[in-house]
């Protein structure tokens, strides 16, 4: 099902808006029983780097019980396939033809782009529903104290990293909580002192804690495994020598030249330290599962898990080593499947029937109706994403199907894709060409992107062919094509 109106709708984005879809509120004594929301983002972990995905090199053990004790999805997708435009999708439960952030456009001295103000989040909706709203680690979607800052979009408190940029750190100089720049003296100069998404997810473990005893939403954007390839020494030691022969990265290592402010230090043990990030993510999940369980809150939460595009090859990564993408083609900047079909695990207990695998086509774009539905309040009409909530329950009414998925992405030479059915089209280099050629594979037969069914199906060519000018609106600000066809997009 797509929805109409939506260039009306995004030219009157506000909280008047927002008002009206919240006003079917369940009463105040019932909103103690809605489920919290924890919403775990992982940063560049490809569609194979988890053991119950197929990751055979290494394991994950504690995300996987998640998946045997929840519903593991195989055909998920990311927002986009880079991280700002994704987290917009994400927040917005608009796809990259309608979000306003599109790219990883930069905000000097940090920062991002920002959502605009009166942009409508899962954030906002949530707290207007009477959720208590944290969010703990990477924002990307707006530099400190602008409209997109994290505050200024429906979070009562940010902790973390606000630029996307600085986050490819570990040890970075600074980081945020709420509007407060929090300084790292262990951390100043070359020193490496406080690693920071440990600093980061303590902060998230006592977010739980505070807020034990009304409906909570999560967000918990971590920064791993992305670039730089760094992790504490226990965990390094642990697989020191297992994955040889190691690659190694010659980085920015001294003070200037990008150092802790963009530029990605070096890094001897690649293989070793991508398997201890991602080990330490795993752990951290374990903690956020025992927290839970250990408030009385594990068949109130429902907890998600997923990551914000396919894996990348910087810093040192090595997606063919580890085979991170799977049997998918392609990586991150990639609209092929590598790039965008991510992991994504829920787990609700007593409400989501355990070690289930759905093969239901999903995207960030749905979890703001999911959200919705599981607060109980009205799902915002204007938006692109569909509730998979029936699919999580079995119950909740028929799971409504999307027509068809839509992706742009504006860097480099620009691309689109759209998934309708089990049709995927992908179209490159439309910068400058928009007559580029389109490709067409069948996922059904061919997940792995490898046969272009383009000369032999014309009939889904041309019923595709109209939808990537139909699926989207001009952005200014992120212009997908060189001479746009039209330019109403406000922002």
């Amino acid at each position: 099902m797509q929805h109409f109106k939506r260039r009306e709708f995004i030219k009157t984005l506000g909280m008047g808006t927002l008002a009206l879809a919240l006003n079917n509120c369940r009463n105040t004594d019932q909103i103690s029983s809605r489920p919290n929301i924890i919403y775990i983002l992982a940063d560049d972990l490809g569609y194979g780097d988890l053991s119950c995905y197929g990751q055979t090199k290494f394991q994950t053990p504690n995300i996987d019980i998640l998946a045997a004790e929840g519903m593991r999805f195989t055909q998920h997708y990311a927002g986009s396939t880079v991280c700002a435009p994704s987290r917009s999708a994400l927040m917005t439960g608009l796809h990259t033809g309608h979000t306003p952030v599109r790219g990883n456009r930069e905000h000097k001295p940090e920062g991002q782009y920002p959502l605009p103000e009166k942009t409508i989040t899962v954030a906002k909706m949530l707290k207007k529903a009477g959720y208590a709203t944290g969010a703990f680690g990477k924002w990307g979607l707006g530099y400190p104290s602008s409209t997109g800052d994290p505050n200024n979009q429906g979070f009562d408190e940010f902790f973390g990293y606000n630029c996307q940029r600085i986050a490819h750190h570990y040890y970075p100089w600074h980081l945020w909580h709420n509007g407060q720049k929090i300084i790292l003296e262990e951390n100043k100069g070359l020193k490496r002192g406080v690693y920071a998404p440990e600093l980061i997810h303590k902060k998230a473990l006592q977010f739980i804690e505070i807020h034990k005893d009304e409906p909570f939403f999560l967000y918990v954007p971590s920064i791993i495994p992305h670039a730089e390839l760094f992790a504490p020494e226990e965990y390094m030691q642990r697989f020191r020598g297992k994955f040889l022969p190691e690659k190694s990265f010659k980085g920015q290592d001294e003070l200037g030249k990008g150092f802790k402010t963009g530029s990605y230090g070096s890094q001897p043990e690649g293989h070793t330290a991508w398997v201890a990030m991602i080990t330490l993510l795993d752990d951290q999940v374990r903690q956020i599962m025992e927290k839970v369980k250990e408030l009385g809150l594990d068949k109130n939460t429902i907890i998600m898990f997923s990551s914000d595009n396919g894996p990348h090859e910087e810093g040192g990564a090595d997606p063919d080593y580890f085979n991170s993408n799977g049997s998918l083609r392609g990586i991150k900047r990639d609209l092929y499947e590598g790039g965008i079909r991510v992991p994504f695990i829920v787990r609700w207990n007593d409400h989501i029937k355990a070690g289930s695998t759905s093969e239901h086509v999903s995207a960030f774009w749905d979890m703001m109706p999911t959200f919705s539905q599981l607060a109980g309040v009205s799902i915002p009409e204007e938006i692109d994403g569909i509730s998979i909530l029936p699919t999580l329950t079995g119950r909740d009414g028929k799971q409504v199907k999307h027509d068809y998925l839509y992706w742009e992405f504006s860097e480099r030479d620009g691309a689109q894709a759209i998934r309708m059915g089990d049709w995927k089209a992908v179209r490159n280099g439309v910068k400058n060409r928009k007559d580029t050629r389109i490709e067409i594979y069948n996922l059904k037969n061919d997940h792995s992107e490898q046969k272009n069914l383009t000369k032999e199906r014309k009939d889904i060519l041309e019923q595709i062919t109209p939808l990537f000018e139909k699926a989207r609106i001009d952005s200014k600000d992120f212009p997908l094509f060189k001479n746009p066809l039209k330019n109403d997009y406000p922002l």
